[in-house]
């Protein structure tokens, strides 16, 4: 036998993976999270969110909003209504060895949502997002105070937008 002949089944199976590929790879498909043509724009723009019940609530209420109607403000017949139950910690953990202040700290924001039906009040998914954001902390009060709120805006709008992208996954199913 010739190696010719040894090569031709082996030819065979390669070029039988690569058709065998290339037609897996032609039957996924890819699209954007926002496609217009599965109307998961206009989903979003149909949420309403439920009442804030302090500043950090309402940070996050806020940037919710303004993502998923595009700015336009919260729809007057909602299709679907969120629920949040949103939760700041402020938790020093760099302690400087003289004064046992801390000198640095992290910000966490931890949110609850559940996602309704507004006709109905069936609930359609319910999800938790936490972020993190990191602060120094002044010796002057007023400085430290002004770093935790910064750091609590900031961790509040990366927990919507981490939101955002759930509601917008499930609703573009």
């Amino acid at each position: 036998m010739s190696s010719s002949s040894l090569d031709r089944p082996a030819r065979r199976a390669f070029l039988g993976l690569i058709f065998a590929s290339a037609a897996l790879m032609g039957s996924c498909q890819v699209r954007p999270l926002l496609d217009q043509s599965s109307g998961t724009a206009q989903k979003l723009a149909a949420i309403a969110y439920s009442p804030a019940k302090d500043r950090v609530s309402q940070e996050v209420r806020n940037r919710l909003i303004f993502l998923t109607a595009g700015g336009e403000g919260e729809p007057a017949n909602p299709e679907y209504i969120v629920d949040l139950s949103v939760k700041s910690q402020s938790i020093g953990v760099l302690l400087d060895q003289s004064s046992d202040d801390p000198s640095a700290g992290r910000i966490v924001v931890n949110a609850d949502y559940s996602l309704k039906r507004a006709s109905d009040g069936m609930v359609l998914r319910v999800g938790h997002r936490q972020s993190v954001a990191l602060a120094d902390f002044s010796k002057q009060e007023f400085a430290k105070l002004r770093a935790v709120r910064d750091g609590e805006d900031r961790a509040a709008r990366q927990v919507a937008e981490l939101i955002r992208a759930d509601l917008a996954t499930f609703l573009g199913r």
